[in-house]
């Protein structure tokens, strides 16, 4: 039986199970994804965007999967204390894939944002979610994004209203949590209107150590001269499967920053699609990853410049110990007519050992002639030389390599625009090559 077959047989069982404990709007595209998901199957290594990951092997053991929305036993409220100086944020939690909605932070989002369940707001406000569910998601293309739209049942929303400025950064904290192999599929849905300014922090925790897979598909999307800020923490355990598919689409004079950073994890594939469709419109996307013994990181980005005066960063740096495996590849696309494109694209990596991986792959795909365009990609080891000097001046080796290695990474780092998170994560960071995991002061999870 392949791999594909036995979760065709549990949709083709299950699909009104599904559609029960979901709503109209997410159910309405449910069938195509599924029809998608029989032809495409899971991605495998012959597809060239995912050569260096075999996403199929992942979902071949026996997962469970929460379809019929048991509740799960946890307060994430009680048992999750995140412990960052100096930043005040409005704290909402998902469980595995559902939003949990039966404790909500008592501070006040400004009038008409909205943060919540997809499927609650979908039924709310059916109208809003079904003019953007789906639309930048396209499960003809993509075998994940494909199962994922089929399987989803929940999620979030966010909602910010045109010209509204949400003042305090909200964080959304992502928690595993299962006695068995467990499999989540989870949904977010973001939506900034003309004007409009917001920051999302994300964070991936597991609670329990067995096998998770998590699927994830994000849509962005950010509004004529709005500004937003998304930042994905992954801090799960060795044993934690993740693939997460992120699409944005930029409107005029629009402002996005990206930033993903892997600080612990078994198998991540992040794919990340940004469109600019608007003039004026700038990305700065960025990403960290951080692994050893024989953790595996693979990053995937497409920048499509599709129209003129548009302006992308991307930044990406990866740092290896042990056999851990590294992958990127980003392509810049610059389409007919997308005339005065700026766009600067730089991957950096560094091996500190000679069985780590690093497979990098920077693509420029130009046609149109008064561009501006530039892409570098680097794979080295600890620079012998200053290792040598710093010894000299009688800073043992072992510190001396975590110096080197912290300043290589400081660049991603330093694009975070809320100083406070910059700050933990210079902490984090540190915790990381020292071998300390992060553990959160009063947090029961990390404990």
């Amino acid at each position: 039986m392949s791999v594909e077959q036995q979760y065709i047989d549990l949709f083709s069982q299950c699909e009104a199970m599904i559609c029960r404990h979901s709503t109209e709007v997410m159910n309405a595209p449910r069938a195509t994804a599924f029809a998608d998901f029989e032809r495409l199957g899971f991605p495998t290594r012959k597809q060239e965007k995912y050569k260096y990951t075999d996403i199929s092997k992942f979902f071949a053991p026996d997962y469970g999967l929460n379809l019929n929305r048991l509740d799960i036993p946890v307060n994430p409220y009680e048992v999750f204390k995140c412990d960052v100086p100096n930043m005040s944020t409005s704290l909402f939690f998902v469980v595995n894939d559902a939003f949990y909605n039966k404790a909500l932070p008592k501070s006040h989002l400004p009038e008409g944002v909205i943060f919540g369940s997809l499927k609650e707001v979908a039924e709310q406000h059916p109208d809003l979610v079904k003019k953007y569910y789906g639309k930048l998601a396209d499960t003809s293309k993509d075998g994940v994004t494909a199962f994922n739209t089929a399987f989803a049942q929940d999620g979030v929303l966010m909602y910010v209203p045109k010209n509204v400025v949400v003042e305090r950064p909200i964080q959304l904290i992502n928690i595993l949590r299962a006695d068995v192999n467990f499999m989540v599929n989870r949904r977010v849905l973001i939506i900034l209107e003309e004007g409009a300014q917001a920051r999302l922090l994300m964070c991936d925790h597991a609670m329990d150590g067995v096998n998770f897979l998590a699927t994830q598909v994000v849509e962005v999307f950010a509004g004529a001269n709005s500004v937003f800020d998304l930042y994905e923490l992954e801090e799960t355990h060795t044993s934690t499967v993740r693939i997460s598919n992120l699409y944005v689409k930029q409107e005029a004079n629009s402002n996005v920053l990206l930033n993903g950073m892997t600080l612990h994890n078994g198998t991540t594939r992040n794919t990340t699609e940004v469109t600019l469709a608007g003039e004026g419109a700038e990305i700065n996307l960025c990403g960290m990853a951080i692994a050893d013994k024989n953790q595996h990181v693979d990053n995937n980005t497409t920048i499509d410049h599709v129209v003129p005066n548009c302006t992308s960063n991307e930044l990406f740096k990866y740092v290896l110990d042990d056999q851990s495996v590294g992958a990127f590849a980003g392509l810049v696309l610059v389409r007919p007519g997308a005339q005065h494109t700026s766009s600067q694209q730089t991957n950096r990596n560094l091996c500190a050992t000679r069985d780590a991986r690093m497979y990098t792959q920077p693509q420029l795909e130009i046609y149109a002639d008064d561009v501006k365009c530039s892409h570098g990609a680097t794979v080295g080891q600890l620079d012998e030389t200053a290792l040598f000097y710093m010894r000299t001046r009688g800073i043992a080796e072992k510190e001396a390599r975590l110096l080197l290695m912290f300043a290589f990474v400081n660049e991603v780092i330093d694009t975070i625009r809320l100083d406070a998170l910059k700050d933990r994560l210079h902490l984090l960071v540190e915790k990381r090559f020292r071998g300390e995991l992060n553990k959160c002061q009063g947090c029961a999870i990390c404990k």
